[in-house]
């Protein structure tokens, strides 16, 4: 199975990225299925003006970008919270595309604040039902993600391992099944 780690913030110093790039070696090593990391800070989509339907139809820059979403079986939403929601890149990405009819989405959020993005959260919940996604019941909210995970996507808090442990678990049984 194809899986997509979208790392959804677009800012230089992103703490978000910390929990991409370790959730990408966590299922690289964990796992016999393959992993991307799609990093929102390499990807500069304009507005949305039109659906990309294939990676054929999307401009030349951004036909690699459109070739994974293809691609994927699965998707990783990774987002900081913005004013209460998931970052407007991450929105913008998944426009450029058709609706997800049949993929499987495992929701995680991230803040420096004790919240975890939990607003963000709920605010993905609605947007799967918009794309016909199939989003995974067990998010992973991560509060503090700035203790949690160093520049380099190493782990600092080791008793937060239990919940990465059950968010994988869970998003992969459901994946597995629904790609079949």
């Amino acid at each position: 199975m194809r899986i997509e780690i979208i790392s959804g913030s677009p800012r230089h110093n992103s703490v978000t990225k910390r929990l991409a790039l370790y959730l990408q070696q966590f299922f690289t090593d964990k796992t016999e299925h393959s992993i991307g990391l799609i990093d929102m800070r390499e990807h500069e989509l304009p507005m949305i003006q039109s659906v990309f339907s294939n990676p054929e139809q999307a401009p030349e820059q951004h036909r690699e970008l459109a070739a994974r979403m293809f691609a994927a079986d699965a998707f990783i939403l990774v987002t900081p919270e913005y004013n209460g929601s998931y970052s407007p890149a991450l929105k913008n990405l998944i426009d450029h595309f058709p609706k997800q009819v049949h993929k499987t989405f495992g929701l995680v959020t991230a803040s420096v604040g004790a919240l975890g993005g939990m607003r963000a959260a709920q605010q993905l919940l609605l947007l799967m039902g918009g794309i016909f996604g199939i989003a995974s019941p067990y998010m992973l909210v991560t509060p503090f993600v700035d203790k949690k995970f160093d520049a380099d996507g190493n782990l600092l808090d080791e008793s937060f391992q239990a919940s990465v442990d059950t968010f994988v678990h869970e998003f992969l049984w459901l994946a597995e099944r629904v790609s079949k």
